[in-house]
């Protein structure tokens, strides 16, 4: 009796649960069926950075000298381009960057400024940029030979 009872019981419960409306969790509405669609087209879509020169050598330059430099990229992929960061190695260079996505075919720069101040000797330097690449992040460097200004050594007087 136990048994007939339990299986009425399951025989019951399945009949009600497949009376029910679908699970409004699992519904999908057109709108969020054309984002999905849209998105799936746009899988196979990829940004490429490639910068005309990603390595920059300063040669000698004076202690104290603020260097700048301009790395152009072009987007070499089929989806728009995105920096959505840019940091240096250390605090004695200052990146800025093409905020805006760059098109497929189009160009941007990555611009730093480097401060001698307080270095001397051959220094190298990165800037790691955030992009939207399949590797996340692209590396621009710089190199420069610092010359000391020497102890002892008076400026000409301004006249």
């Amino acid at each position: 009796m136990i048994k007939k009872s339990v299986a009425m019981l399951a025989m019951v419960s399945l009949v009600m649960a497949s009376c029910k409306k679908e699970n409004a969790a699992l519904t999908i509405d057109d709108a969020t069926a054309k984002k999905a669609e849209l998105a799936h087209a746009d899988s196979g879509k990829l940004a490429i950075i490639k910068f005309d020169n990603a390595e920059f050598d300063f040669g000698t330059i004076q202690q104290g000298v603020k260097a700048e430099h301009t790395y152009k990229f072009t987007n070499e992929g089929t989806a728009d381009l995105l920096i959505t960061d840019a940091k240096a190695s250390c605090g004695c260079t200052v990146p800025d960057y093409t905020k805006e996505p760059v098109a497929p075919g189009k160009t941007g720069e990555v611009h730093v400024v480097f401060d001698s101040t307080g270095k001397s000797g051959e220094v190298s330097k990165t800037v790691t940029l955030t992009v939207n690449t399949e590797k996340g992040n692209e590396v621009v460097s710089f190199k420069a030979n610092i010359e000391s200004k020497g102890i002892g050594t008076v400026a000409p007087a301004a006249h």
